[in-house]
């Protein structure tokens, strides 16, 4: 019976380093009572991405900034912006027959510390939408 529980024991350790993408938070029931949902989206703002595109932009964004990436506690201001997702912008299109290609950009806006602008900070990706595998970076 020892023989089995090392292995065992070992397997169970392992499985902490595993961790599972945070889920979303979720507003009071109250908070949500004030919130009307329209039976419609306005136009104005309105941006419709594919299921394709938005998987393909997911994807590049996870290898990008991945989700359970820590902000170093020595990080400037500027540092702690660029380590968030909403400081970014994302485009995407087709390219040939499988491939979509993704680039990831600084939101000049997002991140307006003072000072020179944020440059030789991004990337374009080439993702298989076939496979969904990162083809090719470029930074």
């Amino acid at each position: 019976m020892k023989r089995g529980l090392l292995p065992l024991l070992c397997l169970l350790s392992s499985c902490a380093l595993f961790q599972k993408p945070p889920r979303p938070s979720h507003a009071s029931p109250e908070e949500a009572a004030a919130v009307e949902i329209p039976l419609a989206l306005p136009l104005e703002g309105r941006m419709v991405v594919g299921g394709v595109m938005l998987r393909a932009m997911n994807l590049a964004m996870e290898d990008y900034l991945p989700w359970d990436q820590k902000v170093p506690a020595e990080a400037s201001p500027l540092q702690q912006c660029l380590h968030r997702r909403e400081s970014y912008e994302v485009a995407a299109a087709p390219g040939p027959e499988g491939i979509v290609f993704v680039t990831i950009i600084p939101d000049a806006s997002a991140c307006d510390i003072g000072g020179p602008p944020v440059l030789g900070i991004g990337a374009t990706y080439a993702i298989d939408v076939r496979g969904w595998r990162i083809l090719s970076v470029q930074q």
